[in-house]
């Protein structure tokens, strides 16, 4: 029996296989090293009936997920889920290698993620190459969810979101200023708060503000992170996977096409070629 795990900051994605059939699927909260400690992923994992049914049953298990970007990260994810999945092999690699594999199989090209964060790198069909864009929802991340609740929270509490939009925004969420301030800046997982916003640029895709905002969005991405990948590998295949990718995938096309740029593939969800890669 194998496991397929694909994890973003903001939402991990299971699916369990056997003789190449999905048998059993669930999602959970991201599980990010840099931000989840190993009591708080084991705590996530004991809420799921699917994981404790099969726990013992997972032989192999990929993971890929947000955050596992040096040794000592992988290390400490992998010790972790050892302790859970006791009779498993598991191997553990950072969501953009799994994004590639997901887009690209074992063929060569460039790959972006624009989901709950955002990245873009090389890849030879076996490896990806190093880039310094992996800096977190605070540095980095443009173009992302947790990037696009940024922007909507900001222009939110300085009164710069139109009317009709910031009093939807005001009765589904209920944002008080200080609670908002006070969950970013005092409380753990900023990021997820800051990405639960994208359902809401979703429901109002056709608004001028959301548009705009997301093209603004996707501008930054292609100049800070695609532009200088395509500079370095001109001619590659480019593929795009993720939740933004996916749903704005219009925009993004747009976008690009203004710099002379033709994607490929975007994938909203890569999981499922993981699991066909990985279980067959």
């Amino acid at each position: 029996m194998v496991a397929v795990v694909y994890s973003g900051s903001k939402t991990a994605f299971w699916k369990i296989a056997k003789d190449g059939k999905t048998i059993a699927e669930c999602s959970m909260p991201g599980i990010n090293p840099c931000f989840n400690d190993q009591k708080s992923i084991l705590q996530m994992l004991n809420k799921k009936t699917t994981l404790i049914n099969y726990a013992e049953s997972i032989k192999k298990m990929y993971v890929f997920a947000a955050g596992a970007t040096s040794e000592q990260r992988i290390n400490e994810l992998t010790e972790t889920l050892s302790m859970f999945f006791k009779y498993s092999k598991i191997s553990v690699k950072d969501d953009l290698y799994g994004a590639a594999i997901s887009a690209c199989y074992t063929n060569s090209g460039i790959i972006g993620i624009l989901g709950s964060g955002a990245n873009c790198a090389y890849f030879d069909g076996k490896n990806l190459e190093a880039n310094n864009f992996g800096l977190g929802f605070i540095l980095g991340d443009e173009g992302s969810s947790n990037y696009l609740g940024k922007m909507l929270l900001k222009s939110f509490m300085t009164e710069k979101l139109p009317e009709e939009l910031s009093s939807q925004l005001d009765n589904k969420y209920n944002l008080d200023r200080a609670q908002v301030l006070d969950r970013i800046y005092k409380k753990p997982l900023a990021q997820q708060f800051l990405s639960s916003f994208f359902d809401f640029f979703v429901d109002n895709r056709n608004h001028s503000f959301i548009q705009k905002c997301v093209d603004d969005a996707f501008e930054r991405y292609v100049n800070i992170y695609l532009l200088p990948v395509i500079t370095q590998h001109p001619g590659k295949e480019i593929h795009f996977v993720g939740i933004v990718a996916g749903h704005f995938q219009d925009r993004l096309r747009a976008i690009t096409k203004k710099y002379g740029i033709e994607i490929t593939t975007i994938t909203k969800e890569p999981i499922y070629n993981l699991l066909n890669y990985y279980s067959n």
